[in-house]
């Protein structure tokens, strides 16, 4: 073998590279003689008597077993062999040189380079029986010429597919692995020497980052034959770890696999181990949260070669990675995917309104629905760059296929929203436009009583106008229970929906009510991630806080699915599984950026603000709760008030909010919104809360 064997690609390189320059100089007879220089040297002259001294050694064993027939035959001639192997020797070799087989790099080969030496083979005996119908003595059977083509077929492409895995897998690190490197050397006369040292160097020198993996399963398996073929990977698998017994002690791919109860910290720096990594696709919540635990301990980075965390969380279209493990895995809980064919058949083709619509949930929804094959997507947001942002993306997604606008308005300008409406007839309105900063809301109650409130009956008063199919309203666990402005102006909002659901016109509407969304603008998320990046400290208000989390694709698809099987006045939640406390959340953060808790990065205390309480409700208390057929979504049975008592709430609202004093809008929410409650009342009996209970146990 020549560079099919030998490294010779690097001269190819420097050919091609000769003739660019020559064509950038303009010379043309240059270019001409640095390609018919180019030519001779491609051809892999050493491969070439390879594969003519395994043609000579087959042909010989397949004279001497003719030989038996020239006893029984004596009308067949030693001569009209010869004569019938030369032929086919020539037109074997003549067909691989025509068809370029000897200038292929057969250690990168894959299947078209097999594929090409088959054809080239096939023609040549092809040309042979075309040629024998003008050959006057035709001794020799077909037969036996096909065999010796076949059989000399079989062996170089043996030899060539040999060559390319004893490349692909030397290992220095195993005897193995030497045992190859010798081979390569003895049969490529030692000109891959360089080319193998180069390699060597590149991972011994500590150029790629040696890591173990835990799981020899197919997935595991499939990540180190991954990194072992391409070379410009950063990673070089060192060790596997698994638990069957069958596999423990023995080599896959030349890499040793060890038991779980064998690591230790002697073993990890014996095999020089940097990073592990996760090849487990299957594990579940728990187990995930154990074996992270478990490596941890050895102060090295935890990775895992899954799909990316897409906020489509659709894993068919994607291709595994080495990733890091995302935030959303710092809550060990699986993401619900609670949308199906029903819900995207019913927003197939219809015009949609989304208020807020360039923010993260508004955005996610507009995402969903762009993929469902919504007719017409309409984005009303206040702030112009994020509507934007999610309008430009659809664009390059999605083309001319997309029917897409963007109003930039607000939700309190009722003559703007009747504008809107009027000129697109929206089939269904999602209602996310809202100021949700805890709090920034405590300090601005009339902005934030005018936005919310009043935004949100803007909303609704031009979709009962305009006959608006469904509208559904985004709301929040804050409001169960509220001991702050923003929670109390989003009760007064489900108040709204709900009371104008249950008034008999044409619009459907609904609420839907889920917790806090990771990623979302304002979320404690990006802040710990500054903080941390920042040296530290990780502030929290307390460390004694619980929360629900939930992704922004949960958060959207629960929207878009529970707005689809409304049927008028309903208040659907979510099973968001176990409240999480923030102090988990934030010492698996720091963890996961390589530091240690408490050591390189402190988590310090700066006490409740102002209208926050220890924990959230994901329901009011009741007994009305009703299953729908999602079993991550139920209906709460909401009792609403009169349409008389609803206006009577919104006028001493709309007087307060007129007059403009902070404290008397807050004090005409509370009386208004009669859960409303204050938060040192709350906070003082956490001792009894289940959901405190449960994130305790949890840890």
């Amino acid at each position: 073998m020549t560079d099919s064997a030998n490294g010779a690609n690097d001269a190819n390189g420097a050919n091609s590279g000769t003739v660019k320059n020559a064509k950038e100089e303009g010379s043309t007879s240059s270019a001409k003689s640095v390609r018919k220089a180019s030519a001779k040297t491609s051809i892999r002259w050493q491969l070439v008597i390879y594969d003519l001294i395994l043609f000579l050694v087959l042909a010989t064993a397949w004279t001497l077993f003719l030989l038996r027939k020239f006893v029984a035959e004596p009308r067949t001639s030693f001569s009209h062999v010869l004569i019938s192997l030369g032929i086919t020797a020539v037109l074997i070799f003549g067909s691989r040189l025509i068809a370029r087989v000897y200038r292929q790099i057969w250690r990168y080969g894959g299947v078209q380079s097999y594929l090409r030496l088959c054809i080239a083979d096939g023609i040549a005996f092809i040309v042979y029986v075309i040629g024998r119908l003008f050959i006057p003595h035709r001794e020799v059977a077909i037969m036996w010429t096909l065999s010796l083509v076949s059989v000399d077929l079989l062996f170089a492409l043996f030899m060539r597919m040999s060559y390319r895995f004893v490349y692909k897998n030397y290992n220095f690190s195993s005897k193995l692995g030497r045992f190859y490197v010798a081979l390569l050397r003895i049969f490529t006369l030692s000109k891959i020497s360089k080319e193998i040292d180069r390699d060597r160097a590149s991972v011994e020198v500590s150029r790629k980052i040696k890591i173990m993996i835990v799981g020899a399963g197919d997935t595991g398996v499939g990540l180190a034959s991954e990194l072992q073929n391409g070379g410009e990977s950063p990673y070089y698998p060192a060790l596997f770890v698994d638990i069957s017994a069958e596999k423990i002690g023995r080599e896959i791919a030349g890499i040793r696999v060890i038991g779980d109860d064998e690591v230790t910290p002697e073993k990890l720096e014996a095999y020089g181990i940097q990073e592990i990594v996760f090849a487990l696709p299957h594990l579940g919540d728990e187990g995930f949260t154990e074996l992270y635990n478990k490596y941890y301990e050895y102060g090295m980075k935890i990775k895992s070669y899954d799909y990316p965390m897409m906020q489509d969380s659709e894993k068919g279209n994607g291709k595994r990675v080495v990733r890091d493990i995302d935030v959303e895995e710092l809550l060990f809980r699986r993401q619900s995917l609670v949308a199906d064919g029903s819900t995207a058949s019913y927003y197939k083709g219809k015009t949609v309104l989304i208020t807020g619509g360039g923010g993260s949930i508004g955005s996610e929804l507009c995402r969903r629905l762009a993929a469902m094959g919504a007719g017409h997507i309409i984005i009303l947001d206040i702030y112009e760059n994020g509507a934007y942002d999610i309008q430009q993306e659809l664009k390059m997604q999605y083309g001319s296929a997309l029917e897409l606008s963007v109003e930039i308005t607000s939700v309190c300008c009722a003559d703007d929203l009747d504008r809107v409406f009027a000129k697109y007839r929206p089939d269904v309105v999602l209602h996310a436009a809202a100021h949700k900063h805890v709090p920034l809301m405590e300090n601005n109650c009339v902005e934030a009583v005018r936005n919310n409130v009043f935004g949100t009956l803007n909303t609704v008063l031009a979709s009962e106008k305009y006959n608006v199919e469904r509208f559904i309203m985004i709301s929040t666990d804050k409001a169960v229970n509220p001991t702050n402005v923003m929670g109390a102006t989003k009760r007064m909002c489900e108040r709204i929906v709900l009371t104008h659901g249950r008034m008999g016109g044409s619009t459907k509407f609904s609420a839907t009510r889920f917790g806090n969304v990771l990623g979302s603008n304002g979320s404690v998320i990006p802040l710990f991630r500054r903080q941390i990046a920042g040296g530290g400290p990780v502030t929290i208000t307390d460390k004694r806080i619980v929360r629900y989390f939930m992704t922004i694709p949960e958060a959207a698809q629960l929207v878009l699915c529970s707005g689809a099987t409304a049927n008028n006045g309903e208040l659907f939640v979510l099973d968001m599984g176990r409240p999480v406390k923030i102090l988990d959340l934030a010492v698996n953060m720091i963890k996961l950026s390589g530091y240690v808790p408490g050591r390189d990065i402190e988590i310090v205390e700066t006490g409740l603000r102002p209208g926050e309480k220890l924990y959230e409700e994901l329901l009011i208390k009741n007994e009305n709760l009703l299953k729908t057929d999602n079993e991550k979504i139920f209906i709460e049975q909401d009792t609403p008030i009169s349409p008389e008592e609803l206006d009577a709430r919104l006028d001493a609202l709309r007087k307060a909010v007129d007059e403009g004093s902070e404290d008397n809008v807050r004090a005409v929410l509370k009386s208004v919104v009669e859960t409303f409650r204050d938060p040192d009342e709350v906070n003082s009996c956490i001792d009894s809360v289940a959901e405190i209970d449960a994130a305790n146990k949890a840890d």
